[in-house]
């Protein structure tokens, strides 16, 4: 048997315990049907990681490994692959039904995964997938934003959580596509995040949102993006979304949400969840395919950016542990990767 070095757990312990994340050798994995083996060069860490890994009393027989951000080189394909063959370097989110990617060696469909932009290394690569593709799908999927600046003259979108993960990706995807973004923001730092990656207004979204807007000279904006706890902001869109708006959030709720306070703008709420697609083998899943490979196309043009802002190395249970407990203190702009010493 051929194994790996992996990171993973058996218990769903808090950050600070030891056993948290754990240092593994697992049995390195074959390529079947349409997946690719890839060889992880670099991963980055989510706020999905710390919610699968979050105290419960569940135990693992067999170890659980997570990660869900990865760039690396195909090793191996599959016998039904079509898209990629070895030597080609990828990038991609995965699928949170399988085992995650914090390992040296990882399997993937085919179709959920991109070529890694050209002008990125692997660490700045794998700080964009799992945030560029929930961006792209909140905006273009579940918005139904068009892709034609033209269309968009004139319209506005409120993205709550600007310099976070998906924020960093969805202000340069709405400014890319003409909308007037406002972004919301509490601190200096990543008020000043925001604005450098082209949010046109920023507000506190510790605050009404209705009297700010005004004080920008806003009515109310055409497009919301919530990627902050819909629960507390769930009146402020209500009340700031334009009639017959959309709102979309990524942040699901603890209480029922009242829809009632969309009723009398006929607005449209809906939800966003990048892994819906893989997670349900929908007819659509090469769209993940593709629109990974317009990212790259878009960061290669010098028109999007990667939101890295801090990398470890190595790839291991110490060093994720400290990324998570960075990403659970809620204080991260951008995001953390992990590069591998490949």
């Amino acid at each position: 048997m051929t194994t790996m070095k992996a990171v993973g757990l058996y218990r769903y312990l808090p950050i600070d315990h030891p056993e948290s994340l754990v240092d593994l050798e697992l049995e390195k994995p074959t390529p079947q049907g349409r997946d690719l083996l890839v060889r992880v060069h670099a991963i980055s860490v989510n706020p999905v990681d710390t919610k699968v890994r979050s105290p419960k009393e569940q135990v693992e027989a067999t170890p659980r490994v997570l990660g869900w951000d990865v760039a690396g080189i195909v090793e191996q394909v599959g016998p039904d692959c079509t898209l990629f063959q070895p030597g080609d370097t990828v990038y991609y989110a995965g699928s949170i039904v399988r085992p995650g990617a914090n390992s040296e060696f990882h399997v993937v469909d085919e179709r959920i995964v991109g070529r890694k932009p050209s002008t990125l290394s692997f660490a700045q690569a794998a700080a964009l997938p799992l945030t560029a593709i929930t961006a792209w799908e909140a905006l273009f999927d579940r918005l139904h934003i068009s892709q034609e600046p033209a269309r968009n003259a004139g319209k506005s979108i409120l993205i709550i959580g600007a310099a976070g993960g998906v924020g960093s990706i969805a202000v340069q995807l709405a400014k890319h596509v003409g909308l007037t973004v406002v972004g919301t923001a509490s601190r200096e730092e990543s008020t000043r995040w925001a604005r450098e990656l082209g949010a046109d207004h920023i507000i506190n979204h510790f605050e009404a949102f209705v009297p700010q807007l005004q004080e920008l000279s806003f009515a109310h904006v055409d497009y919301i993006l919530c990627l902050n706890s819909t629960d507390t902001h769930w009146v402020n869109m209500a009340e700031a979304i334009a009639p017959q708006g959309s709102i979309c959030s990524i942040v699901e709720t603890k209480n029922t949400l009242d829809l009632s306070l969309l009723n009398s703008k006929s607005v449209t709420f809906a939800w966003e969840l990048m892994f819906t697609r893989s997670m349900y083998q929908t007819p659509d899943m090469i769209e993940q395919h593709h629109l990974l490979n317009r990212v790259a196309e878009l960061v290669d043009q010098g028109l999007i950016k990667s939101t890295i802002s801090d990398v470890h190395s190595p790839i291991n249970a110490e060093n994720l542990r400290r990324a998570q407990a960075k990403l659970e203190a809620g204080r991260t702009i951008g995001k953390i990767v992990l590069e591998a010493q490949v």
